[in-house]
């Protein structure tokens, strides 16, 4: 524990890795457009990242799950799958900032599911942090203000299945090395995605490919960066660099989308991330985390 307590600016500096790797997925995805379906776009992602399964291809040939275990794979698999289609449709409505800043309602979900599914409490403080972190929704949304679009609705319903995933993710990690979990997530979605993107299914190019292949490597080097940044310093010392991710977002969008600055999707953006912040101290005091490390892009 010291060691990685000693290590904080080892901590932070692969946190912004992190932070860029997925922004760069959101932006490469954005690049797309409309010219590859969304559902398409989904499965090829998740087709051309299993050529990072192949240093765990023995481990998964001699993996033997109880009948509880699979469960969990499967739920884990279909909520991942519903929750990255609904990710790509909104990457193609929205604008990043938005998109991104929605994504930090997903710890926010993490936090009430654990009380029916992990049994645990809610205390008032964080019962307010919830409720907080829903106002800074409703600032981003601002519903009878504007007209929302589709692709806010499928955020709503990402950050929710993301949230799912998670908490299965979560009870697995405890029974399966990390790099299974990992493993049969990206097995078990490829599989999910293949009759949405047949549904819709377009030849791609070469060019829409060689995206498509970046966005797998910059989420492959997102969460080991992710990884690395977590052994490094404790959460409570990386949780806040997150933030950074709204700030490219929006810089992103603003240079290479035309997007405009909107003030209302980042102030959401800071109520939602200082309420996420609120809880991770408040769960690191008590040494009971149940909300995600970070808001990450699960891609």
């Amino acid at each position: 524990m010291e060691t990685v307590q000693a290590r904080p600016a080892a901590g932070i500096f692969w946190m912004v890795v992190t932070g860029l790797c997925f922004v760069m997925v959101t932006a490469l995805v954005k690049l797309l457009g409309g010219r590859v379906p969304a559902a398409e776009s989904a499965f090829l992602r998740y087709v051309l990242g299993l050529v990072f399964l192949l240093p765990a291809w023995r481990s998964l040939r001699s993996l033997s799950l109880s009948r509880r275990q699979w469960g969990l794979v499967g739920v884990r698999g279909v909520t991942q799958t519903l929750g990255v289609l609904c990710w790509f449709f909104a990457m193609t409505r929205i604008p990043l900032a938005e998109v991104t800043a929605m994504n930090y309602l997903t710890p926010i979900y993490v936090t009430i599911l654990a009380v029916f599914v992990l049994g645990e409490r809610l205390a008032i403080r964080r019962v307010l942090a919830i409720v907080v972190a829903l106002g800074g929704a409703l600032l981003i949304l601002r519903p009878g203000f504007r007209e929302l679009d589709p692709g806010h609705f499928a955020m709503l319903g990402t950050a929710a299945l993301f949230s799912i995933s998670y908490l299965a993710a979560k009870i697995l990690s405890g029974e399966m090395s990390p790099a299974l979990v990992v493993a049969m997530l990206s097995i078990t979605v490829t599989i999910g995605l293949a009759p949405f993107a047949a549904a819709v299914w377009v030849t791609p190019g070469w060019y829409d490919l060689a995206v498509l292949f970046g966005v797998a490597c910059f989420a492959t080097g997102g969460h080991y960066a992710m990884t690395l940044a977590f052994a490094a310093a404790p959460v409570t010392i990386t949780q806040p660099v997150t933030f950074l991710q709204l700030v490219w977002s929006v810089t992103l969008g603003a240079v290479f989308f035309n997007e405009p600055v909107d003030l209302w999707v980042v102030a959401g953006g800071v109520i939602i991330m200082g309420s996420v912040l609120f809880i991770t101290l408040r769960e690191a005091r008590l040494k009971k985390r149940v909300t995600p490390d970070s808001p990450e892009t699960k891609l």
